[in-house]
């Protein structure tokens, strides 16, 4: 059930010190290092553009990246700090640490729904109130889900979802203790104006009594 590691390319940074780092930022490059796994550490350079473009995209340090060194094996990693020009606040160099396949990892993992057709609530017009269209998970790196998975059959007007509620892959657990909302259904709008007017009229009719 492993999802899609997303690639991450690299080259084999040669010279070491502040000048060969210099030098590579000169060249529109990103100087890294990439250390663990009972290796060597490896200086890297990444291109600064798809660097940065994976930045913006949010949850950088979350993400377990696949990376492609040319004349070496491919292998998994996880960024570990991402240093930063104090003044223009662009990326000057990046760490990463190699991954077993027994590494215990914290991932954002994507929460999809079926049964929508078994909801009674959907059917008399509810509408699904997706909160966390993502769950962040602690995972082990050699068998990280592409998804989990919220079966709404049953489900009514009203309900809500909580983590506690859905079967999360073996070996997966949430990272956040509480018993946290996912989703839930909501009523139509006309319903939720209907029971606002009566609830008013209720209101105007105790006055009226009073």
């Amino acid at each position: 059930m492993a999802g899609k590691i997303p690639d991450l390319h690299a080259e084999v940074r040669t010279g070491t010190g502040k000048g060969a780092a210099r030098q590579a930022r000169r060249e529109g490059y990103v100087p890294g290092i990439v250390y663990g796994g009972g290796l060597d550490p490896l200086p890297i350079n990444l291109e600064f553009n798809p660097l940065l473009t994976r930045l913006k995209a949010g949850r950088f340090l979350s993400t377990l990246f696949n990376l492609k060194v040319p004349g070496q094996e491919d292998v998994r990693v996880i960024c570990r700090g991402v240093q930063r020009d104090v003044v223009k606040d662009l990326p000057t160099h990046v760490d990463f640490m190699r991954l077993k396949r027994t590494t215990r990892i914290n991932l954002f993992i994507h929460v999809t729904f079926e049964g929508h057709e078994a909801a009674p609530g959907l059917k008399r017009g509810g509408t699904l109130v997706v909160v966390r269209p993502e769950v962040e998970l602690e995972v082990t790196a050699g068998d990280i889900p592409d998804h989990i998975t919220v079966d709404l059959t049953g489900k009514e007007i009203g309900d809500v979802i909580h983590i506690n509620d859905v079967t999360l892959p073996e070996g997966a657990k949430p990272t956040i203790e509480r018993n946290f909302v996912i989703a839930n259904i909501a009523a139509p709008s006309g319903l939720r104006a209907s029971e606002a007017e009566d609830e008013g009229g209720e209101g105007d009719e105790a006055e009226a009594e009073a």
